[in-house]
C-alpha cells in the first residue's frame, strides 16, 4: 500500500509540476521531495537483485526526458515533457538507493 501511496504522489507532483511549475516559486522544494520520495520507492518497491527490468524503464524514460521527444507534439507536448522531467527524476533518485542497497547486499555476503 505504501509503494501506490509513493507512486501517486510522485505521479500528482510530477503533473503539478508540469503545468503549473514556472508559476510556482516554492526554491526547489516539490523536485526534492520527489528525488526523496523516489529513494523510499527504491528502498520499499524495488527488489535490488532483481531490477533489471526497472532500471530498463527508468533509462528509457530518462532518454525520453532528455531527448524532449514529446514536445513535437502539438498543444500539449510541452505540457507532457515537463511532467517527464520529474518523473525521470524521482526514477534516477531510485536507481541510486538500488545500488545502495546492492552494493551493501555484496559487502555482507
Amino acid at each position: 500500500m505504501l509503494n501506490r501511496v509513493i507512486v501517486l504522489v510522485i505521479a500528482l507532483l510530477a503533473i503539478i509540476q508540469g503545468l503549473a511549475g514556472g508559476m510556482m516559486d516554492d526554491g526547489g522544494v516539490m523536485m526534492i521531495l520527489i528525488v526523496i520520495l523516489g529513494v523510499v520507492y527504491g528502498i520499499t518497491g524495488v527488489d535490488a537483485e532483481d531490477a533489471t527490468d526497472y532500471l530498463v524503464v527508468t533509462i528509457a524514460v530518462g532518454a525520453a526526458a532528455g531527448a524532449d521527444a514529446l514536445s513535437s507534439i502539438p498543444a500539449i507536448g510541452t505540457y507532457l515533457d515537463a511532467m517527464l522531467d520529474p518523473a525521470s527524476s524521482a526514477l534516477y533518485a531510485s536507481v541510486a538507493s538500488i545500488l545502495v542497497i546492492r552494493t551493501v547486499n555484496r559487502i555482507k555476503g
